[in-house]
C-alpha cells in the first residue's frame, strides 16, 4: 500500500448523501465555530466527534515545543482517531480556520452510528485505525513527555504502563538527552522529581502509580451499571474475546484489568502461528485492535481496576476492587491469566526493572540496542522474545535449563534460533546470580551437567521461566487444583464443592455462573488462539446460564 492509499484510507471525505443524512439525524447536532475557536484541545478526555460540513478544522499538535499544523480538515472530513472509542484523552487539538459549520456527535452517539450503519462505521472505524498507525509513523511527534533515568524502575513501570494502554508518549532519558536539564528547569523540576509525565511544559504527576496514571488519562472511568450480565477479571485474549462477544450481543458488559490489555500476549513482539496473520501480529496489536472492537460495540474497559476479592450475594458475584468500589455480575468471567515466575537467584529482586524484565518489547528494546542480552527460558515466550531481540542487540545467549530446545519450544521458533548467527544457545545451564551497580552488569551462569561456571557481561535480562495462576483474590467456592488453576467442566465430576443439580458446563467453575477461560483455567493449552477461542465460548455458556436465572 504507498502512502497515498494509506492518506485516503486515513482522511475519507464523506460523499454529499452522507453529509446530508447528518442534517436531519437525532445523534448529531450543527455548531457554528468563529475563526481560531477550539472545538477540543489535547489532553481532553471524551471529546465528541465532529464532521465538517464548511469551512475548515485544523489538526494541531501542541505537545512539543512549537504548535504544528498535521492535518487541515475540509467539508466531508472529520475528526477522531482510536482514542475517541477506548476513551481516552484527545492527542491533538481542533480549530476551526476560517467561518466553520460542523456536526457534533457524542461518544455513545457514535458508536450507535458504527453499528447500526455499518458502511458509514466502517469507514470511520478504518480512518481511526489508519490515523494511529500514521501516528506511529510520524517521527517528530512529541505526546506525553516522561522524563526519568534509563535506570529507574519507576522509570520503566511508566513507560511500559503508557505503552501498553496504546498511550503515545516521548521518553526524554536522563543519562543521554541533553534538552531534560533545560526542559526540567524551564518546568521548574529538578532530577529529583524525576520520572515525571508531561504535556508540554505542563507538569501532569511526579512518579505516579498505574492508578494515578490511569485517573489522569481516564483510562479508569466511573462504572456505569449497578449489576452487569458480564463481568470479565483481566483483559488478556481471553478477557477481550469474551468482551467483544458479550457486548456485541446485548450483554451489559466490563472487563476489569489490573495493569493493560493484552495480558501476557500482549508483550509478545511477533506470534506467527495465530489463525489469519500468515505474516505474524505483534500482542500489542492484537490487543489494541481487540479494544478497539470491544469498545466499537459498548464494553467497559477501565484499566487499572486491580479486583482484591470475590465474594456472592444470593446468585450474584461481587467483585471487590482495590479503591473500595464494588462491582456486582450476574455471570462472572474469570480470565485472570498468570503471571511469570521470578527468577528468584542472587541479585535478581535488586535489578528488576533496571535490568532484569520479563517482557520484551520495544520498551525494553530500546535500553539494550547495541549491547548483549540474557534470555532465559526454554518455551515459547523465551524463543519469540529471542527472535525479536536478536534484531535489536548485538548478541543473544538463550538460556535454556533443559537439553534440548525442541521439548517446549515450537520447532519452527526452535529453527529460527538455530539459524540466528547473533544468537548462542546455552543448553543444560541455569543463572547462578547477578551483580551490577546501578544497573546489572554481568550474569553467573553454571552448566547443570558439568558444574562449569561462566560470566556474561550484560545490562539486561530477559526471564520467561513459566507462569504462575493470577488466582490468589478467589475464594474457596472457586475450587482449583495443586498448582493453583482454576478447575471447571468435567474435572468437577466428583467435587462436592459442585451443588446444583446440573451438570457444569464446559467452562464453568465450581460456582454456577461463574466460568474461567485461558491460562488460568486447569488443563487449558496456554496459546493465544486457544484462550480467545475460550473466551468466545464462555459468552454461550453465559447465555445458557441467564436463561436459567
Amino acid at each position: 500500500m504507498t502512502q497515498q492509499d494509506v492518506d485516503a484510507v486515513a482522511f475519507p471525505r464523506l460523499d454529499e448523501a452522507q453529509l446530508a443524512a447528518q442534517e436531519g439525524c437525532p445523534l448529531s447536532k450543527l455548531k457554528h465555530y468563529r475563526d481560531g475557536e477550539k472545538l477540543f484541545e489535547a489532553g481532553q478526555c471524551d471529546c465528541s466527534f465532529y464532521i465538517v460540513k464548511t469551512g475548515a478544522v485544523e489538526i494541531v499538535d501542541d505537545a512539543g515545543d512549537e504548535p504544528k499544523v498535521v492535518a487541515t480538515l475540509g467539508p466531508g472530513e472529520f475528526t477522531g482517531e482510536v482514542a475517541q472509542l477506548t476513551g481516552g484523552p484527545a492527542i491533538f487539538s481542533g480549530v476551526a480556520r476560517g467561518e466553520s459549520d460542523v456536526f457534533e456527535v457524542s461518544n455513545d452517539a457514535l458508536r450507535e452510528i458504527m453499528n447500526v450503519h455499518p458502511n458509514l462505521g466502517d469507514v470511520i472505524l478504518r480512518a481511526f485505525m489508519a490515523r494511529r498507525h500514521l501516528l506511529h509513523e510520524m517521527g517528530d511527534f512529541t505526546g506525553l513527555r516522561v522524563i526519568g533515568s534509563r535506570y529507574s524502575k519507576g522509570t520503566h513501570r511508566v513507560r511500559e504502563f503508557l505503552a501498553q494502554n496504546m498511550v503515545p508518549f516521548t521518553w526524554m532519558d536522563l543519562e543521554d538527552d541533553p534538552q531534560v536539564k533545560r526542559f526540567l528547569e524551564q518546568a521548574g523540576l529538578t532530577e529529583a522529581d524525576t520520572p515525571v509525565v508531561t504535556w508540554g511544559h505542563k507538569l501532569l504527576l511526579r512518579n505516579p502509580s498505574n492508578e494515578e496514571l490511569a485517573d489522569a488519562l481516564t483510562l479508569r472511568r466511573p462504572l456505569e451499571h449497578t449489576v452487569y450480565d458480564l463481568a470479565v477479571v483481566g483483559a488478556g485474549p481471553a478477557g477481550l474475546a469474551a468482551a467483544v462477544y458479550g457486548a456485541s450481543e446485548g450483554l451489559n458488559t466490563v472487563v476489569l484489568e489490573r495493569d493493560a490489555p493484552g495480558g501476557q500476549a500482549g508483550r509478545s513482539m511477533r506470534i506467527e502461528n495465530y489463525l489469519g496473520f500468515p505474516t505474524g501480529i505483534t500482542g500489542r496489536e492484537l490487543a489494541e485492535n481487540a479494544v478497539v472492537q470491544a469498545n466499537k460495540f459498548g464494553a467497559h474497559l477501565p484499566v487499572a481496576s486491580p479486583v482484591t476479592g470475590l465474594s456472592f450475594d444470593n446468585k450474584y458475584a461481587v467483585l471487590h476492587l482495590d479503591n473500595g468500589e464494588t462491582v456486582s455480575a450476574k455471570c462472572l468471567l474469570i480470565a485472570t491469566g498468570a503471571d511469570y515466575r521470578l527468577l528468584g537467584v542472587e541479585g535478581c529482586e535488586r535489578f528488576e526493572g533496571c535490568g532484569v524484565y520479563y517482557a520484551a518489547t520495544s520498551v525494553e528494546a530500546q535500553l539494550c540496542k547495541g549491547s548483549d542480552v540474557v534470555v532465559v527460558g526454554g518455551g515459547n515466550s523465551a524463543g519469540q522474545a529471542t527472535v525479536f531481540l536478536s534484531g535489536q542487540v548485538r548478541k543473544v545467549y538463550l538460556v535454556v535449563r533443559g537439553g534440548d530446545l525442541y521439548d517446549h519450544m515450537s520447532s519452527y521458533l526452535a529453527k529460527r534460533i538455530e539459524e540466528t548467527p547473533s544468537v548462542e544457545v546455552l543448553l543444560n545451564t541455569e543463572v547462578r546470580r547477578m551483580s551490577g551497580d546501578r544497573c546489572l552488569r554481568e550474569v553467573e551462569v553454571v552448566n547443570n551437567k558439568t558444574g562449569e561456571a561462566r560470566t556474561i557481561k550484560t545490562t539486561a535480562l530477559f526471564c520467561f521461566i513459566g507462569a504462575t495462576p493470577r488466582t490468589d483474590w478467589l475464594p474457596p467456592e472457586i475450587e482449583k487444583d495443586e498448582k493453583g488453576f482454576v478447575r471447571t467442566g468435567a474435572s468437577l465430576e466428583n467435587s462436592e464443592a459442585w451443588t446444583a443439580r446440573r451438570q457444569p458446563h464446559l467452562l464453568e467453575t465450581s460456582r454456577p455462573g461463574v466460568f474461567a477461560a485461558g491460562d488460568v483455567r486447569s488443563g487449558s493449552a496456554k496459546r493465544v488462539a486457544s484462550a480467545v477461542g475460550e473466551g468466545s465460548m464462555a459468552v454461550l455458556f453465559v447465555h445458557e446460564y441467564l436463561k436459567q436465572m
